[in-house]
């Protein structure tokens, strides 16, 4: 199972919402309920219930929890957006810029293979109970949307993209696919080095940005 990444003193329910990924993980939806993360958090019994009264919540928790976990180490505050490009009248290096974000994402995608595929275990959990719970299904959808969509989408558009939406789905696309082979697929043994992955996204980024990216 997992190791939790709260402190003794962080909130409750913090310590509720790791201890229920960390379940996620080592014993899978079942094995998730109110009194099983009571006992992983090492909270008296009761205490789950009264922070979330039902299942729904339980998981809402941690779908919120496993979002700001996963935008940490994915270092999405990283990611280029409209906000950061130059100043009017600046002159701007495209292929500097490319090669500079080429490196942030091969950077980060290693960093997160390598040291936390317990959250993508997590996550396919919880996207797989989405699919058959349409009041999750929301809530995941509109987490999702916000922490890595709409910043995904910010960050092709400062790219120079001209269809930010659909390029923002093709990286993403690809990205998971490598994601769930690294973590639970045919390549679980084998993670691509910084390097391969700098490799992959230049192949892909170029291929929809053109031959200046």
């Amino acid at each position: 199972m997992t190791a939790h990444t709260s402190s003794p003193a962080a909130p409750r329910s913090e310590l509720i919402a790791d201890a229920a990924l960390s379940l996620l993980v080592g014993r899978g939806m079942r094995g998730l309920t109110h009194r099983a993360v009571d006992e992983v958090a090492g909270l008296p019994q009761g205490s789950t219930s009264n922070y979330a009264r039902t299942r729904q919540a339980l998981l809402e928790a941690a779908v919120r929890r496993l979002a700001v976990r996963e935008a940490h180490a994915l270092g999405m505050a990283e990611l280029p957006g409209p906000a950061t490009n130059a100043p009017a009248g600046t002159d701007r290096d495209p292929a500097r810029d490319t090669e500079a974000l080429l490196d942030l994402l091969a950077r980060v995608l290693h960093g997160y293979l390598t040291g936390h595929r317990d959250l993508l275990v997590a996550r396919y959990e919880l996207s797989l109970e989405a699919t058959r719970r349409p009041e999750l299904r929301e809530f995941y959808d509109a987490t999702g949307r916000a922490g890595f969509r709409e910043p995904l989408e910010a960050m092709m558009t400062a790219a120079g993209s001209s269809t930010p939406e659909r390029h923002a789905l093709s990286l993403v696309a690809w990205v998971e696919g490598l994601m769930y082979s690294c973590a639970a697929g045919s390549y679980h043994s084998s993670v691509p080095s910084e390097e391969e992955l700098r490799t992959g996204f230049g192949e892909l980024l170029r291929g929809m940005l053109g031959p200046t990216a």
